[in-house]
């Protein structure tokens, strides 16, 4: 087992496809020559060579334009948006070609495609470069969507999505970058639409994604020693396929769940997880589903509101200590 930080395993997971299968491009802005904005990409240029490693001019359409052709045409492209919010600029071919072109063809056209990007607050960024997105994602008919929350899962989903015949929109949040964990040595790969059960409890099921996925943890540990709750953790890991079973099984053995969400409350994926939930175990329920999320207004900049809007383990610790009361 390897010690990388989830930043490093971005590369080994391109770098564990790209030596595998040569259809495998990557291109984006400053992601060649530069090693990356948030330095995901080093060595990458060095290893694989400017055909196969990209830097593109800055223009969003212009990535996800040239990335779909390729890979209707027979590669398997990585394009990274640099920021999840510049998604909006390309927002027309992410929604209305990638995700359509397939089903619109009978499939006769394949866009195996991944398009990863940086999500997420928690580093001052401010409203424009802060945003966690991956509800508008969810929305579209035709896009699978990953988040991953560990080191590990960030090598094994972004080689399971390089391997898809579908488009992929693969979220990297970005306040995640410097986290260290273990990964498997040699190749590794995850399966998409699998969540994971990384808490086992008995009182109540907290589930979450990617940033929220450790702090959910952490206030989870803190209501065992406090307050004697004990609580299951699921990690969604994929929100397009939503594995609704595994979710199911830990909400219905414990009666209860909270989902602690980055996103802001509207629309948020725990909206459309809840609604699930009450159709399939109404009657399982012990008590309300809580939702914890952000709130519904444009993320602060200065650090002290950016804290407080983002969900954090004192305040998903306190909100379920009191729904459990």
């Amino acid at each position: 087992m390897a010690e990388l930080t989830y930043r490093e395993a971005v590369a080994d997971g391109i770098r564990q496809e790209m030596k595998r299968d040569e259809s495998v491009v990557f291109l984006g802005e400053d992601i060649a020559a530069a090693g990356g904005v948030f330095k995901t990409t080093v060595g990458l240029l060095d290893e694989f060579g400017p055909i196969r490693v990209r830097d593109t001019p800055i223009s969003e359409q212009a990535i996800l334009g040239a990335a779909m052709g390729a890979a209707m045409t027979g590669l398997r492209p990585i394009a990274e948006i640099m920021f999840s919010d510049f998604l909006a600029v390309c927002w027309d071919i992410v929604a209305n070609q990638m995700a359509k072109a397939r089903y619109m063809t009978n499939g006769q056209i394949s866009v195996p495609l991944v398009v990863r990007t940086a999500n997420g607050g928690g580093s001052r960024f401010g409203a424009q470069h802060s945003q966690s997105v991956e509800n508008w994602a969810m929305a579209i008919p035709g896009i699978k969507v990953v988040a991953p929350s560990s080191p590990a899962d960030v090598k094994g989903l972004l080689a399971a999505a390089i391997r898809d015949d579908n488009p992929v929109l693969f979220f990297e949040q970005k306040s995640l970058y410097a986290v260290k964990g273990t990964v498997p040595d040699g190749e590794h790969i995850e399966e998409l639409g699998k969540s994971k059960v990384i808490r086992q409890g008995s009182d109540v099921t907290i589930v979450a994604l990617a940033l929220m996925v450790p702090r959910a943890l952490e206030a989870a540990e803190r209501l065992q020693e406090i307050d004697g709750i004990s609580a299951t953790v699921v990690d969604v890991r994929s929100l397009v396929p939503l594995d609704t079973s595994t979710i199911l099984s830990e909400v219905s053995r414990t009666g209860r769940m909270i989902t602690v969400e980055e996103n802001p409350r509207l629309c948020g994926w725990g909206a459309e997880l809840s609604s699930i939930v009450a159709e399939e175990l109404f009657f399982d329920l012990d008590g309300p589903i809580i939702r914890i999320t952000s709130p519904h207004i444009p993320l602060a900049s200065a650090d002290h509101l950016e804290d407080m809007m983002i969900p954090s383990v004192d305040r998903i610790y306190e909100e379920i200590r009191k729904s459990m009361s």
